[in-house]
């Protein structure tokens, strides 16, 4: 289940995850069945945890947090993408400033999770980089429980927002609310077959 990161690790590719991983499947098959806002919902509730790590180390670090807040206001059309896109910017920014793998990991994945609001491919984005983070923090031998129990929760929250992300009454960006435009991570894998 895990062959493509163990080869990753070989290689010391710095993203170990893809949407070929086999452990991904699943959820990449319920991401695409998915409306924008749910996905939404799901990445910027889902990055509060990799978040809550990062401030842990690096307290004074504020881009990460903002990225988050900033995408939530896009979301709900308070602010313009510009300026969650250079919130987004600088949540990766901080990756390459740091110098720490794991929690450079950390940063994109809450980066992709903000760019969730743009364009759902972004989604997985959380995923690839968070898990990531937990292979580097429990190494070669001892990663796959933790991961395993992270891609549960993951399946376990979109199932969560698929059923409540329209029932909370939320304002939502004018472009957040067709549901006529497809889900741009189902497209993408038409593609690739």
């Amino acid at each position: 289940m895990f062959s493509d990161v163990e080869i990753k690790l070989k290689k010391k590719s710095k993203i170990l995850f893809s949407r070929d991983s086999q452990c991904l499947k699943e959820l990449r098959i319920l991401i695409q069945l998915q409306n924008h806002r749910t996905l939404v919902m799901w990445a910027l509730d889902c990055a509060k945890l990799p978040l809550e790590q990062f401030e842990t180390k690096y307290s004074d670090e504020r881009r990460p947090r903002t990225c988050l807040e900033l995408c939530e206001e896009w979301a709900r059309g308070k602010i313009k993408m510009p300026i969650a896109k250079r919130a987004i910017l600088d949540s990766h920014a901080v990756a390459k400033e740091i110098k720490d793998s794991e929690y450079g990991a950390l940063c994109h994945a809450i980066g992709h999770a903000g760019a969730t609001v743009h364009v759902e491919t972004h989604a997985l984005g959380l995923p690839f980089y968070e898990l990531t983070a937990l292979v580097l923090k429990y190494g070669k031998d001892d990663f796959s429980k933790p991961i395993s129990e992270k891609i549960n929760f993951y399946y376990s929250r979109l199932l969560y927002w698929q059923e409540h992300t329209d029932n909370l009454g939320l304002d939502w960006a004018d472009f957040l609310l067709d549901d006529n435009v497809p889900n741009k991570e189902k497209l993408l894998s038409e593609k690739q077959n």
